[in-house]
């Protein structure tokens, strides 16, 4: 078992790192990205020339609703734009599954995300419906695509892709950007690092440069949704691949010396024997040690075939989780060796003493038979702990005191076959827990409704008079950067109405805390991050509209597993941003 889950989760990693170097370098996949509000192509070509850039690429992004019969609730398309001149894309190029790229001349051609065609039945030279900036249009779908950008492929902050309601869709420049009121503008960008350049001074710059057209601040490749989450499966594996070996090995060392010790106290005489016919105390010492390595090999075989065979389970899983253009298992031969060397490795040591043992018993003590164990009275005999305990457990008490270590390992080896049997279940209902948290106490809201841009009171209003609801809530997000010390960390300020009962913060005891009129609540976690305690003053410096920066005191520690974050009373947030 032992060996199957070592050789099944590094051949995993080096499937998916193998998969994924080559599908970005392949495809492009950009260095550096940054979001902003509205900035003219031309600010565009002075990125270009800031030191370190090898390539930039701009583009109109935006999510819109998509109009498909049959599902209950509208999908989203997260609509991204092709080169304005029609040309090929310079950065996180789209891998085109099947028809054609839009044509230059065709407003309405787009290329949509293969999950969201297959899963609803769509192909090319059909068509969808979405709302661009409040107009209705007729999308004609001419092809089908994946993007090294897009290998995860959902909603931002959801942890689970749903291929039947979220899209990424590709669409001409020009149509993109009249339809938006970007004409001859962009709102995203992507970056491409010249060979060994760094990308901290570029980004750098690059946020000075973006800082009037509303930038929320660049950031790198690993921090960008879908590669951040395809590294975080990497981390999991990478976990596997040392964790569970290590307890498989520990049961597997202390099991082979239990069976050799045995052996060698029943075959005393025969050690003996073969001592006096002349055969060396090596020789005996190794015909032991032969057990241990057709133990280990013949495990090593059946190991291997099974992690083949769990790998390429789990590769098909893995499909539904994360697009490549094709995933196919790479059995890494190298574990086969490692795992035999480690095995052996283990085994041996687990057994040298019991070797010992062997090798250095003279032929005539040999031949005698081994002495009577010691049954003295145990330490808890003898200051009178067992008077009322029956004679077998007084027995089983001092063959626990005669073999300490033997005791130990038993025990040690128990425990974690009991840990083993317990992990899957603790899992499920860990999880069950978390969910339960975070939808029945925390976020107990029915509908969550996003708006592209801030609405006032009367947007709330409206809301609050569609047919059926019965409370609704506002929330305001802003992108800001957090500094506390020497710590920084980039995310999004909160702001929600004091006595919120919709979307709750919670405490370690799961009771609710008052929104201060000033200040923050922060994630405990988040608070950890950036070394701070209740009552630390962080910087708080917003990467949206005037971008203002505050100090504020942390009022409040929030017990949070869905993410981290700061939180403020949407009064005091507004009044920051001069709402």
């Amino acid at each position: 078992v032992r060996v199957a889950m070592m050789i099944m989760t590094r051949s995993l990693i080096l499937t998916l790192e193998s998969t994924r170097e080559a599908y970005y370098q392949k495809n492009a996949m950009a260095d550096v990205f940054c979001t902003l509000k509205r900035a003219p192509l031309s600010v565009a070509e002075r990125l270009k020339t800031l030191p370190g850039v090898a390539a930039v690429e701009p583009r109109v992004v935006l999510d819109v609703t998509l109009d498909l019969p049959g599902l209950t609730e509208p999908a989203t398309g997260h609509l991204v734009s092709l080169p304005e001149d029609g040309g090929p894309q310079k950065l996180n190029r789209v891998f085109l599954r099947s028809g054609r790229f839009p044509r230059p001349d065709e407003r309405l051609e787009v290329l949509l995300g293969e999950s969201f065609a297959i899963e609803n039945g769509l192909q090319p030279g059909d068509s969808l419906v979405a709302v661009i900036n409040g107009h209705r249009e007729t999308l004609k779908i001419c092809g089908l695509g994946l993007s090294p950008e897009f290998v995860f492929e959902a909603r931002v902050g959801e942890t689970l892709p749903n291929h039947k309601l979220f899209s990424v869709i590709w669409m001409n420049y020009r149509a993109l950007a009249v339809a938006y009121n970007m004409d001859g503008a962009f709102n995203d960008v992507c970056i491409d690092l010249a060979p060994g350049a760094e990308a901290g001074p570029v980004i750098e710059e690059m946020d000075r440069l973006l800082a009037t057209y509303g930038s929320g601040g660049g950031y790198v490749r690993k921090d960008q949704p879908s590669a951040h989450r395809l590294d975080d499966e990497l981390r999991v594996l990478h976990s596997l691949a040392v964790a569970y070996p290590l307890v498989f090995l520990s049961v597997a060392a202390f099991m082979v010396n239990a069976v050799l010790a045995r052996i060698v106290r029943l075959q005393r005489e025969q050690i003996a024997q073969m001592k006096a016919l002349g055969y060396s105390s090596w020789q005996v010492g190794i015909h032991y040690l032969k057990f241990v390595f057709v133990i280990g090999t013949l495990g090593t075989i059946i190991g291997g075939i099974a992690g083949r065979h769990l790998g390429g389970g789990l590769v098909n899983l893995y499909t539904e989780f994360f697009r490549f253009p094709s995933l196919v298992f790479v059995m890494d031969y190298s574990a086969l060796g490692l795992a035999l060397g480690i095995s052996l490795g283990a085994s041996v040591v687990g057994v040298l003493s019991v070797v010992w043992q062997a090798v250095k018993l003279p032929p005539a003590e040999a031949m005698r038979p081994e002495p009577p164990a010691d049954f003295k009275p145990s330490i808890f005999e003898r200051i009178g702990l067992t008077r009322f305990f029956s004679p077998a457990f007084r027995m089983a008490l001092r063959n626990i005191e005669r073999r300490p270590w033997q005791a130990v390992f038993t025990c040690c080896g128990i425990a974690l076959a009991t840990g083993l049997m317990v992990l899957p279940g603790a899992m499920s209902d860990s999880i069950d827990h978390l969910l339960t948290f975070q939808w029945n106490s925390v976020q107990r809201q029915d509908v969550a409704v996003f708006l592209s841009e801030p609405s006032s009171n009367k947007g709330l209003h409206d809301l609050e008079h569609l047919p059926g609801v019965i409370r609704a809530e506002p929330i305001r997000r802003v992108p800001a950067r957090l500094k506390f010390g020497l710590h920084e960390r980039k995310l999004a300020v909160t702001g929600i109405p004091k006595g919120a009962d919709l979307n709750r913060l919670l405490d370690g005891q799961s009771r609710p805390l008052v929104m201060p009129d000033e200040g923050l609540l922060m994630s405990k976690k988040l608070a950890e991050v950036l070394g701070a305690n209740l009552g630390d003053e962080v910087r708080v410096e917003v990467l949206d509209g005037r971008r203002p920066a505050v100090y504020g005191p942390i009022r409040g520690l929030v017990e949070d597993f869905a993410g981290v974050g700061p939180y403020m009373e949407i009064g005091a947030l507004k009044r920051i941003l001069q709402e």
